[in-house]
């Protein structure tokens, strides 16, 4: 008599998903609770700000505040709220079964703002939270990456039969675009993180002015990432205005 393995259920069936749907709704739960903690560093950092020579936090780590509020922000909140957006919407828009590589896009979800290159080097930074906070921007970076193929392939080959490029859905399109758009700027960053992680580890200077580095790169690097990241951030919440408006 052949066993059969029984279907999963409870929290493990959820932590095994490769259902779209589903791990659509994790990406939102999870930003969501990161935006709870972008926000409490917020109210900390104002409550600093709230009268003169206060000393309720050093500057220290006012300093490392701004920055995980900001990377919070972007990287932990906005674009995984836009991913669940991503997930649950575009597969049921197109006709599709599921994205394109199902197993792929639950791997984008579970490994998945600005920190100036002169003041992360060793001598301004000493401690590993930076190099945490660099190797962090790198893996949620490859997430996005993973994500960003996933749902591009997905767009372009899974389409229901008849469902041609001109009849998508303008959510659709602005999904499309945005994948485009990451597909294009994640590499740049994630370059000048790894660029960074060899100042900081092996010495090199590519940032450091007194090894003949160029501190300005990192600035340059940083918003050939920066400015297409604003139309990743505004596209899809355009999409989703533009369906509910239709309707």
């Amino acid at each position: 008599m052949s066993a059969h393995a029984h279907p999963k259920t409870g929290i493990w069936s959820w932590i095994t998903t490769v259902d779209h749907k589903r791990i659509g709704i994790m990406y939102a739960v999870s930003a969501l609770a990161f935006l709870v903690i972008a926000g409490i560093d917020a109210l900390l950092m104002r409550t600093q700000l709230a009268m003169p020579n206060n000393g309720i936090i050093s500057a220290e780590t006012y300093n490392g505040l701004v920055t995980m509020h900001g990377t919070s922000m972007i990287f932990l909140f906005i674009m995984p709220l836009s991913a669940g957006f991503f997930n649950y919407f575009t597969p049921l828009m197109i006709g599709a079964p599921d994205v394109a590589f199902p197993r792929l896009n639950a791997l984008s979800f579970w490994i998945g703002w600005f920190a100036y290159a002169n003041l992360t080097l060793k001598q301004y930074s000493p401690t590993i939270s930076v190099d945490f906070w660099v190797w962090g921007i790198q893996i949620l970076g490859l997430a996005s990456l993973i994500a960003a193929i996933n749902f591009f392939t997905t767009i372009l080959n899974m389409r229901a039969p008849g469902m041609t490029l001109l009849k998508m859905p303008i959510f659709v399109w602005t999904t499309l675009a945005t994948q485009v758009l990451l597909i294009l700027a994640l590499p740049v960053i994630t370059v000048a993180c790894v660029m960074l992680t060899f100042d900081r580890a092996f010495g090199t200077g590519f940032f450091d002015p007194g090894a003949g580095g160029y501190v300005l790169m990192w600035e340059h690097l940083f918003w050939v990432f920066g400015h297409p990241e604003v139309y990743i951030l505004i596209l899809p919440a355009m999409g989703i205005v533009s369906e509910i408006l239709a309707t």
